[in-house]
Parts: C-alpha cells; sequence; structure tokens
C-alpha cells in the first residue's frame, strides 16, 4: 500500500490534528490572562520613545546642516567680519545657545555670543583630520552636557576661520503629559539630560521630594538597561516583519509603589534610511521615556474556558473518527480481503456485503459476481442481481459524500461558533486610560514636528534672503538656491520672485505657485490652484524692495512626517476641516467625512486659558472602539498662522488588550478548525470517496454483465486493489463464456466452474 494513499493515512492525520488542535485551544486560550500592565501599553511606551530619538535625531541633524549651509554661504561671498556672521546667525536661528567664530592657527577668540563655550575642548590641530568636524559632546563644570557643532568660515587671502555653536541635548517639542519623564542616555548608560522629573529643590512636600528620588533612581535603572540593550543589532533586535522604527527600540517594566508601576521605551537615534547613519546617530544615544502607569486588578484564569472548548473538540473528534472508521475503513478493508479472497478461487463463503453506501453497492457487485463464477449463471437471469439493483439504487442517496458532508458539519459546529460568538469582545472592553492619554501626547508631539519642520524650512529661506543684496546677480542666486536645495530635500522648487511677478532665479522643479504677481505677504500659505496642495515659504530680501526667495514644500515631504507605527490613521486638516496631509492614500482638500472627528477638531481649537490644547477621546460604538486625538498648531514661527490640526485615530482591536487578544486566539483556533477540516476531508474524498464511487459504477456494471470494460487500477491503496481483484474475475468470466460458445460450437460440454477446478 502507499503510504500516503489508502483510507489509513487520512483518518490518521485527522486524528493527531484534531488532538493537536485540542491541545493548542487548551493551552492557548487558557493562558490568555490579563496582566496588571497590558502589552499595549507597554508597546505605546516603546512608539513614545521612538517619536523622541527620531525628534531628537532630527533637531541635531538639522542643526548641523543649518550651520554647515550657513559657512558656505558665508565662504561662498565676501569676507564677512566675525561679529556679523554670528549677528546675522542669531537673527535667523535661536536655536543654539552660544556661538563663537575662532581663527585656527592662532586659537584667538574673534567673536562670541550667548553662553561661554568650552572651546578648550576642541582639537584644533586635529580639525584637518577624518572626523575633525563631527559635532561632539562636551560636561560642563555644573554637569551639564553640550553639543558642540563645527564648521569652518574660508575667504581667499583670509585666516581660516572656526564656527562653533553650543546645543542641549533637550527634546524639541516633546508632549510629555502628566507624570511622563523622558531622558537623553549616553553609550555608557549615563542620563546626559531629562526632562519631566523637578529637582526636589523645587518640590514642596517630604512626599514629593520622596516620589522625585524614586523616578529618578528608577529613570537611571532604566537608563543603564535601555544603553546595554540599545547595542544590539538592529536586525537582530527586531522581530522578523516588524517595520517602523529602523533603530533599536523595547520596552521595560520597573518597580511598583501605590498601586502605579513604572513602564518606559527606549529607543536609539537611527537614520532616516536602513543602514544609513548621520551626525546624529555617531554620538550612539538613546533616548528612554518613563512613566508611572495605574495597575488593573488580576483577572482569574481562562483555563477552564479553554478545557472546556478542548473537551468539546474531543468529543466531535472522536465522533466525526468513529464514523469515518465504521463507515467508510473497516467496509472497504472488508472488501478489499473479500475480493482478494475471491480470485484466489475460495468461492464458498459469500461475500459479507457491508450495510450501506459505495462499499454495500460493491459488495453486493462481488457477492453476484461470485454467485457467477460459483454456478455459471448468465448475468441475464441472474436474479439476485436484479434485487441487487434496487438495493444500490436506494443506496446511492446514502452513500459517502453524504457521510463526509456529515463529519464536515460536525467539524463546523464546533469551528463556526468560536469564531462569531466565543469570547467577542464588546462594550464591556477595558482600554487602560494610559492609551487615550498616549494617543493625545503623541499626535501632539507629530504636531509639533510638522510645525517645526515648516519653520525650520522658512529660516532656511530667510538665510539665504540675508546673503542676498541690491548687487547680487542671477548668477550668484541660482547658485545659493541650488545648495540649498541640495541639502534640504523639503523642497520641490527655490526660485527668487521680483515684485511684478518676474522669476530672478530658479532651482528645482517649475514654479506652481506663481499667481501672476509679486510674492506673497504671508511667510508661509497654501496655494490651492493646482491637483494637490502647494504649501509656499517667502522671504523677503533685504534692500530689494517686493523682491523674495520663495520656496515650495514637497507635499511627500509632509506626509513623510506622519508615519508613526502606533498611531493609526493621521491627517493634517486646515481651519476648514480639509485634508492637507495623510500618512495613507487620500483625495486632496477633501472633507474628513465624519461628524466625531469633526467635533473633536472644533473642540480642541477652543482655547483653555492663553491657548488651544490638545484633546483624546475613546468613542464607543457597538463592538468597535476607537481612540482619537486631535493637536491644533500651538507655538511661535511662521507656520502658527496655518491654523492647522494635526487628527489621528485607531481601533483599538488591534492593540495588545486583553478582551482583543482573548478573541484573537479564539478565532485563530476556529481557523485552524476550518483548516484542518477542511485538509483532511479533502484528502479522503480525493483520495477515497471519489475512486470508491467510480469503483462502485464499474463493479455493478461488471456484475450486469460488461466483460469489455478494462478496470484499471489508479493508486495502490485498498481501492486499488478491490479494482484489480474485479479486473481479474472479469478476465476468468470473460474466459469461462469464450470456452462455453467453444463448447456449444463443437457440440462439446463446457468446462466446469472455476471455484470447483
Amino acid at each position: 500500500m502507499s503510504l500516503l494513499g489508502g483510507i489509513r493515512p487520512p483518518i490518521t492525520v485527522l486524528s493527531v490534528l484534531l488532538l493537536a488542535l485540542a491541545g493548542f485551544t487548551a493551552l492557548s486560550l487558557g493562558s490568555v490572562r490579563e496582566d496588571k500592565l497590558p502589552a499595549a501599553v507597554l508597546t505605546s511606551q516603546q512608539h513614545f520613545a521612538e517619536d523622541g530619538a527620531i525628534a531628537l535625531r532630527a533637531s541635531l541633524d538639522e542643526s548641523v546642516t543649518d550651520l554647515n549651509r550657513a559657512a558656505a554661504l558665508f565662504s561662498a561671498g565676501k569676507p564677512v567680519a566675525p561679529d556679523a556672521v554670528l549677528d546675522r546667525i542669531g537673527s535667523v536661528y535661536q536655536k543654539w545657545r552660544g556661538t563663537a567664530v575662532v581663527e585656527i592657527t592662532s586659537g584667538r577668540l574673534l567673536a562670541a555670543r550667548g553662553e561661554n563655550l568650552p572651546l578648550t575642548a576642541v582639537d584644533r590641530t586635529k580639525l584637518a583630520g577624518e572626523g575633525g568636524l563631527a559635532p561632539r559632546m562636551v560636561k560642563l563644570a555644573n554637569g551639564e552636557t553640550r553639543l558642540l557643532t563645527l564648521s569652518l568660515l574660508s575667504w581667499k587671502d583670509q585666516p581660516q576661520q572656526l564656527l562653533v555653536a553650543s546645543s542641549s541635548l533637550r527634546f524639541p517639542g516633546i508632549s510629555l503629559g502628566n507624570f511622563r519623564s523622558i531622558a537623553v542616555v549616553g553609550p555608557d548608560g549615563d542620563v546626559l539630560s531629562n526632562d519631566g522629573i523637578p529637582e526636589p529643590e523645587m518640590v514642596l512636600t517630604d512626599l514629593q521630594r520622596d516620589d522625585v528620588k524614586r523616578d529618578t533612581k528608577q529613570l537611571k535603572s532604566f537608563a543603564k538597561t535601555a544603553a546595554k540593550r540599545a547595542k544590539a543589532n538592529p536586525l537582530t533586535a527586531k522581530e522578523p516583519g516588524s517595520g517602523g522604527f529602523l533603530g533599536v527600540s523595547g520596552s521595560l517594566m520597573g518597580g511598583e509603589f501605590g498601586g502605579d508601576r513604572a513602564a518606559a521605551g527606549y529607543a536609539r537615534l537611527a537614520g532616516p534610511e536602513p543602514g544609513v547613519g548621520t551626525d546624529a546617530t555617531s554620538l550612539q544615544l538613546t533616548v528612554v521615556a518613563m512613566v508611572n502607569v495605574a495597575q488593573n486588578p488580576e483577572r482569574t484564569s481562562d483555563a477552564f474556558a479553554g478545557l472546556v472548548l478542548a473537551g468539546a473538540l474531543l468529543l466531535v473528534g472522536a465522533l466525526v473518527i468513529a464514523v469515518l472508521i465504521g463507515t467508510v475503513q473497516r467496509p472497504l478493508i472488508t472488501l478489499f480481503l473479500d475480493s482478494r479472497r475471491l480470485t484466489r478461487g475460495d468461492l464458498t463463503r459469500p461475500v459479507a456485503v457491508p450495510r450501506g453506501g459505495e462499499a454495500a453497492r460493491i459488495g453486493t457487485a462481488l457477492e453476484r459476481l461470485r454467485r457467477q463464477l460459483l454456478e455459471g449463471a448468465d448475468d441475464d437471469t441472474d436474479t439476485a442481481g436484479s434485487g441487487s439493483g434496487r438495493r444500490g439504487g436506494l443506496l446511492r442517496r446514502t452513500g459517502a459524500r453524504t457521510l463526509v458532508a456529515v463529519c464536515a458539519v460536525l467539524l463546523l459546529a464546533w469551528c463556526v461558533p468560536l469564531g462569531l460568538l466565543v469570547n467577542r469582545a464588546g462594550n464591556d472592553v477595558v482600554v487602560p486610560q494610559q492609551l487615550v492619554n498616549d494617543q493625545r501626547e503623541r499626535t501632539d508631539t507629530l504636531n509639533d514636528r510638522i510645525r517645526r519642520a515648516l519653520n525650520e524650512g522658512h529660516a532656511d529661506l530667510l538665510s539665504v534672503a540675508s546673503l542676498m543684496g541690491e548687487d547680487t546677480d542671477p548668477g550668484h542666486m541660482r547658485t545659493m538656491l541650488d545648495r540649498t536645495l541640495q541639502e534640504h530635500l523639503r523642497y520641490q522648487s527655490l526660485y527668487v520672485l521680483d515684485g511684478s511677478g518676474k522669476v530672478l532665479a530658479q532651482a528645482g522643479g517649475g514654479p506652481q505657485a506663481i499667481e501672476g504677481k509679486g510674492p506673497r505677504k504671508d511667510p508661509i500659505a497654501v496655494h490651492a490652484g493646482g491637483k494637490e496642495p502647494v504649501v509656499v515659504g517667502t522671504a523677503e530680501i533685504p534692500g530689494r524692495d517686493g523682491t523674495a526667495v520663495v520656496g515650495e514644500f514637497r507635499i511627500d515631504f509632509l506626509n513623510s512626517l506622519l508615519r508613526r507605527p502606533g498611531l493609526g490613521e493621521i491627517r493634517v486638516v486646515d481651519s476648514k476641516h480639509r485634508i492637507i496631509a495623510s500618512n495613507s492614500g487620500y483625495r486632496a482638500f477633501e472633507k474628513l467625512d465624519d461628524d466625531r472627528l469633526d467635533a473633536l477638531v472644533e473642540g480642541s481649537a477652543l482655547k483653555v486659558g492663553m491657548s488651544p490644547r490638545p484633546g483624546s477621546v475613546l468613542y464607543r460604538s457597538g463592538g468597535d472602539h476607537v481612540i482619537a486625538a486631535a493637536a491644533p498648531f500651538v507655538g511661535g514661527g511662521a507656520a502658527k498662522q496655518m491654523d492647522w490640526t494635526v487628527v489621528s485615530w485607531q481601533s483599538v482591536k488591534g492593540l495588545a488588550i486583553h478582551e482583543y487578544s482573548l478573541q484573537n486566539r479564539t478565532v485563530l483556533a476556529g481557523l485552524l478548525g476550518l483548516a484542518v477540516g477542511a485538509a483532511s476531508l479533502g484528502w479522503l474524498w480525493i483520495v477515497v470517496i471519489g475512486p470508491l464511487r467510480e469503483l462502485a459504477r464499474r463493479a455493478e456494471s461488471l456484475a450486469d454483465g460488461d466483460r469489455r470494460t478494462v478496470l484499471y487500477p489508479r493508486n495502490h491503496d485498498e481501492v486499488g486493489a478491490v479494482t484489480r481483484s474485479l479486473e481479474i474475475i472479469r478476465q476468468q468470466l470473460q474466459q469461462r463464456q469464450q470456452q462455453r460458445k467453444q463448447a456449444e460450437a463443437g457440440g462439446q460440454p463446457s468446462s466446469a466452474p472455476a471455484g470447483r477446478n
């Protein structure tokens, strides 16, 4: 018999798979317990740290790029006094705590602004070497850490000068909310800077001081652990197939106090593209975000429900296997043995005819053939044949197909309720409040990131405009525009526009937002004349009235800023709730088309105190729960007047919450049951049931007198063995018929029946 054919392998495999599925059901559903701190909360902290790492990396790289570009633009023109260099930089950018210009050969300080810089930490003799101008971290006497950014000022026939700028390792625009702290951790695990934990002298009571000491100690412990884990390779640290953040990230759980447990997320600074490092990533910094989360009381185990479902599957499986063995396997094996007995010439004992189905039809045909071999009667005068034919017609209505269908219905009776009825998450789903808060704070952080990106873009335009004067020719304008376009990917087009609307110099793509007149008065505006929105930044050139540097932002640049894992769908809408940018497919200037989101946007735009505040809400609608948040533009800069709002929402179903985890595993068990039933019964149908039905038809035809049709076995199994036996019987009957005809033609008696030789 074939190892993969026959009646036994499909039934055996079905038995093993059903037993394994019962074990999986008992263990999987019985192990789903609600922890005191849900996994969704820990994942949210991980995403929060990733947001901080992205914001910090972008801020540090932007500072390096801005300083290098400013130095390059100064060096491309006529020599400028050191004080004038620092004044121009300070009037455009307010990001550095201190700036200075130093003569490299002599080390003499030529000009300085802001706080005193630790210039002794810069070795001027190694500036020409590899990495000599790379950013570096320096610790001040008071324990604070500063990041020094270096660039060169070079003019012909002038001593080369070093432009130095210092900045603190603070997070730009990270919304912490309540009871959250965030820190920058060095490669050795030391906390270089932190926000959210007040200094002990800033609190009033002893209890608050104890909380500060405990949080500080916990944050340092998280920092040490995160620094060790962040040194892993991102390809091995992340789960296969996981996307989103490109660097190493994870979550940590700390100690418990007063019903709250400390949870933290960590993320190491990573480049914007896989395998691409930046000046910021070379610093090997890690971001740690910590929050105290209220714990839920532990639920009772669901092991009993899992055992009940597993037991029900065992009962159903036992019934299915019993049906298949009793109505298909045993009758087929009996037919196999009887057919071989007939081919060996043992015709004394009657064929054991099964009770029903195709096996009964084949057994009846074998019995008729036995009688024909034994008595030598013609098929036309076989009285048993007519009666058995009527019985076979009746049995066709209750054949093997019906039995397989009954088995499939029994399995479906267990699988379908698991997917549709059992352990369904309803309105009583417990959604941690921390997830709603995190949705709001992360949306507000993303809102600030977009606003700062637009402000940085406008500051670049101001920097370029400040270096253009009345005597700047179009060729020099084009050079500065090309350099700015190459260093910043946020623009799709840069050009200089005079008061009459004429383009004096251009870099990048063709202008799309020219309205046939001079530059816009608004520093940042939206041009809605095309198929997609065009964000336009304008910076007037000093000394040239009506002439300005204009930059058109790529809408894909704004869309790329919205790609944040764990926030769901994200939209940037204007004051009329029209969509400007999105992290997924959308149609420009279409409405939100959701009354609840519109109400949330309007509510967040209301002033609370001096300015609007971000808001978040949990919508409950039937079995669907949605967390939504909205954050309006708040803060200074040219982008404030845009009156935009960032909206985000996501379904709770995709989060690691107890009720949904239990529902998902229950549905998985039902789907596995469907797969097991379909595979095993399908295998049985192809290998056994189909050939068995064909065999029954041919056996009845042979018993009815068809001696010419040759029976070929298709498979080396029980059905094939019975087919071979029928072919041998056919040959014997055909030989007897030929012998009888020869005897009748010669007038001699025919030979004795084959069973009496």
